[in-house]
């Protein structure tokens, strides 16, 4: 799995003001991104608005985004949700050719046990034909996978990896100070990434390499003085991106970078108010 180590993008998905998929915008935004020199895509997980998009669109965004990176970096695919029987169906009715590995979040709502969380994955693991990296963000999700439940499901033969942005780094010492070998810590954290990293974790999967694609290499690839500066760069619009909620933030610095034609989203998230949009804007010019 060394070909998800390094900077993976949360891609975002582009609307025109009519809410409809901008595929103009997607094409510019993978260029951007791949030419910026991440290390690989991951298309359709939260940041891609998966929750606001039908199955059909879905598939239309996967088959685009595959088709415009045209085998230039690997694609991670995001297929999750609360309900287990529902994210086994779609994994069964998912065209995986072209796709390198999945990345599903951890229950949401429902709040079940950490053994419940075991059984989903396990269920989840064994029918994906796709090896299945873990995601943990319990702001989202209302719900924390400890650092016991990551390792119990670290020796499932398809589990690789996990994305913890739980920002917990005890939490993520203790996964990483027993993980097997080749198992995947990857930050859930744009700017904890290089402490991640420090412990044993393998990189990033990233909003706002989004923007910032040749920052977010030298983060992952870069010696720790020019990792640290980069980290430091970030602070200031950063704390701007998850103001109104994700995407709103990124997609409207996008929008200021001129790499996307708007920074529409779907209800019920609403695009950037006038004042995000100003320090955004302000922010982007430092």
């Amino acid at each position: 799995m060394n070909a998800f180590k390094g900077t993976g993008v949360a891609l975002v998905t582009p609307f025109h003001d009519d809410h409809s998929i901008d595929f103009d915008s997607l094409k510019k935004l993978i260029d951007h991104v791949v030419s910026g020199g991440v290390d690989y895509l991951v298309v359709l997980g939260t940041t891609g608005e998966s929750a606001t998009l039908t199955s059909a669109e879905k598939k239309q965004v996967l088959k685009a985004c595959l088709e415009y990176n045209a085998g230039r970096v690997p694609v991670m695919l995001g297929i999750g949700g609360n309900n287990t029987h529902a994210v086994i169906n779609e994994i069964k009715n998912t065209d995986f050719f072209g796709v390198a590995a999945m990345l599903s979040v951890s229950p949401y709502y429902n709040k079940p046990s950490q053994e419940g969380i075991v059984a989903h994955y396990k269920a989840i693991a064994d029918v994906a034909p796709v090896p299945v990296v873990l995601y943990n963000i319990p702001g989202r999700t209302m719900s924390n996978m400890t650092a016991t439940t990551t390792l119990k499901l670290s020796h499932h033969p398809n589990i690789v990896g996990m994305k913890e942005a739980s920002g917990n780094l005890e939490q993520c010492m203790q996964i990483a100070s027993a993980m097997p070998k080749d198992f995947l810590l990857l930050s859930g954290d744009d700017l904890l990434t290089r402490p991640i990293m420090s412990i044993g974790g393998s990189g990033i999967i990233s909003v706002m390499a989004n923007a910032f694609p040749e920052k977010f290499k030298i983060l992952t690839h870069g010696s720790d003085q020019e990792g640290l500066a980069t980290a430091f760069s970030l602070l200031e619009i950063n704390s701007l991106m998850y103001l109104e909620g994700n995407p709103v933030g990124i997609k409207n610095l996008l929008f200021h970078q001129g790499v996307i034609e708007s920074d529409q989203v779907r209800l019920p998230m609403l695009r950037a108010s006038f004042d995000l949009n100003n320090k955004i804007k302000a922010a982007a010019q430092n």
